[in-house]
């Protein structure tokens, strides 16, 4: 890569791998369940082990894959079932959401081998895991070119914030990050950014949070400058231009300068954080999971100019009193700022308190830049249930009947080992298609947090890990990227040949 590039060449674990990595030597030794699916029919193999933390994919050829890893920044690739080595190398920041986590090929990648990759650059240059440890426009997507088995700098596309400085705390949170990447059907480099603590305007607070006696926070006010501009999906021109039929684009120039710039990148916004994006093969719709805090884990199809709702909506705007009664009442903490010692929303800049009371008073409060909308989404669970990967199975290889098909994994392990949804999609592909009648309102009424009541019919797997990534192969398989097995799972029909 030349000197110039030296601070790349070296030097998700999620925040959910804390109770992980304390577990003593006898947990570690125990091993897990073996990953299963609930048809007879179907089958679990391991398509790669023995890898560190994988966050996402992407096939380059038959048997032939690059695979992220979260902490160390490295891209591996795997060919018929092996790590061959290692194709690239980055000093990475890896605090809780952090790392390397996003991968996607240009549509045009058997020609010009580009590859972008979305990950969060360490201010030492080696690999890190301190809170401090990235500058604070440290995540990024850069572009990167597939020559001779290696990858080689090309251009960075974009940056993006990379934590919250909570005052008084002076708390680094690095959660939120988001980091998927995707390339649509109409060529557009789609990112999806989460919300990375900010409280601003994409998270629908026209003038910030502004809690006593902290105010906005350390690095301006709340429009969508370069500093702010978290919490939405970016639609990109291959080269990191906004493309001119963006929804915001001639609002961005109305406004002019930086934050116009900004608005006229941004395809959705009001997202609180999201580990999943995936584009359906038959329509093209784009879909994304999104987290809740306690509550309303959402699965959302995006249209242009969706303003997702967070924080005044999670949900559906009808469940608002059920969104405000769950954050204020759920999780003992000892803040003395926090009502009733209670903390919702993971920050005290914006207590859960200001959450409206009613639909209307919520809806009335969203942050609208010209042509956005508010809707609910397609399914949501009461209580969080903590969606990870999403994919489509574009593929008839698994049977007719999972063709085109939806699968969520999760970001939680100890959620029925970590649990496989599978969505059936209506027949003009813009709603979930359910058979339990108890989900025909578009939520599942489960009982508590990481709890899945009403949506058991869902359930296609188990005992999948961390999933955080969900791909089609070429040979028509649906492969499961496991951050906490250090493994990508190949599901498949036993009495197919393999290809």
């Amino acid at each position: 890569m030349g000197r110039a590039m030296r601070w790349m060449r070296r030097g998700l674990a999620l925040a959910v791998l804390a109770p992980l990595a304390a577990a003593g030597p006898a947990a570690a030794q125990t091993p897990p369940p073996a990953p299963e699916v609930l048809d007879p029919d179907l089958a679990v193999r391991a398509a790669a082990e023995g890898l560190s933390q994988p966050t996402s994919m992407a096939f380059i050829g038959h048997d032939d894959f690059l695979v992220l890893e979260k902490a160390s920044g490295q891209v591996k690739r795997v060919r018929d079932g092996e790590v061959r080595g290692t194709v690239l190398d980055l000093a990475v920041n890896s605090n809780s959401e952090r790392g390397l986590l996003g991968i996607a090929l240009h549509p045009k990648f058997k020609k010009n081998g580009w590859v972008y990759l979305f990950w969060s650059q360490s201010r030492t240059g080696a690999d890190s895991t301190a809170g401090d440890g990235v500058r604070l426009m440290g995540n990024r997507i850069d572009r990167f070119e597939w020559e001779h088995g290696q990858l080689e700098f090309d251009r960075n596309i974009i940056k993006f914030r990379a934590f919250q400085q909570d005052a008084p705390e002076n708390n680094l949170r690095g959660n939120h990050d988001g980091g998927v990447i995707r390339f649509g059907p109409d060529r557009k480099l789609y990112a999806i950014v989460g919300d990375t603590g900010r409280r601003g305007q994409m998270q629908n607070l026209a003038d910030g949070p502004f809690t006593p006696p902290m105010g906005d926070d350390q690095f301006g006010g709340p429009e969508p400058d370069d500093l702010h501009r978290t919490g939405v999906i970016v639609r990109l021109d291959d080269d990191g231009d906004a493309p001119r039929d963006n929804p915001f684009w001639r609002a961005g120039r109305t406004i002019g300068g930086e934050v116009g710039e900004n608005v006229q990148k941004i395809f959705s916004y009001g997202i609180r954080n999201s580990f999943g994006m995936a584009f359906d093969p038959k329509s093209g719709h784009l879909w994304q999971q999104e987290n809740g805090d306690d509550s309303f884990s959402e699965l959302n199809r995006v249209a242009p100019g969706m303003n997702s709702g967070w924080i005044q909506i999670m949900g559906p705007a009808s469940r608002v009193p059920q969104y405000k009664a769950i954050e204020t009442t759920m999780g003992p903490i000892d803040d003395p700022r926090a009502p009733n010692g209670y903390f919702g929303l993971q920050q005290t800049r914006w207590l859960p308190t200001n959450i409206a009371d009613t639909p209307q008073q919520a809806l009335s409060r969203l942050f609208a830049l010209p042509g956005s909308f508010f809707s609910d989404p397609e399914l949501s669970w009461k209580f969080e249930v903590g969606p990870g990967g999403i994919g489509f199975l574009d593929s008839k290889d698994l049977g007719r009947r999972y063709e085109n098909d939806l699968f969520m994994g999760g970001s939680r392990d100890f959620l029925e080992g970590g649990h496989l949804f599978r969505f059936d999609l209506t027949r003009n592909r813009r709603d979930v298609d359910v058979d339990d009648p108890r989900l025909e309102d578009k939520v599942a009424d489960n009982l508590g947090k990481w709890e899945i009541t009403e949506s058991e019919s869902l359930l296609f797997g188990r005992n999948f890990g961390t999933g955080t990534d969900i791909q089609t192969g070429p040979d028509g398989d649906l492969y499961v990227v496991s951050l906490t097995r250090g493994t990508v799972y190949e599901i498949h029909e036993p009495r197919r040949k393999h290809r």
